[in-house]
């Protein structure tokens, strides 16, 4: 299994717009200039994730994209799975397989699927935005008045 560019910038765009808002819609050009990645390829991205619900558009002067839910429940499998589909590591094979076939497919192929499926399905948008802060020196609160 290779992650395609299309979910790559996916979810590097999901960081960033977890990191950049704070319940205020962000201009997709904006995410596109901080992350280096075209307008009109992050359009294709965000019709997908929009679709599914991990983000929400405003259109006009104040609009921009928000995330669809709190980034603690919005997960890397979540944002790869709406991008690029299955993750398994090969194509589901038929029911028709001899002994080698099954016996690779148990001990091998079902496995790594089942450690991808943990690994995507344990870090969340909070995780990595959380991370980001830290690596960045702005993992401090921010205090309005």
């Amino acid at each position: 299994m290779k992650i395609s560019t299309k979910g790559r910038y996916g979810l590097r765009a999901m960081v960033d717009l977890a990191v950049s808002s704070a319940n205020e819609h962000i201009p997709l050009g904006s995410i596109a200039e901080s992350q280096e990645i075209s307008v009109s390829y992050l359009e294709q991205v965000f019709s997908a994730l929009r679709k599914t619900g991990l983000v929400k558009s405003m259109k006009g002067a104040q609009g921009g994209y928000v995330l669809g839910s709190k980034p603690q429940n919005i997960t890397v499998g979540m944002i790869l799975r709406t991008l690029e589909g299955d993750l398994s590591v090969i194509e589901e094979q038929g029911e028709d397989l001899d002994n080698v076939q099954y016996c690779i497919k148990k001990n091998v192929w079902d496995k790594m699927n089942s450690c991808i499926e943990k690994v995507v399905d344990s870090i969340t948008l909070e995780d990595l935005a959380k991370e980001f802060r830290k690596l960045n020196g702005s993992d401090h609160y921010m205090y309005y008045i």
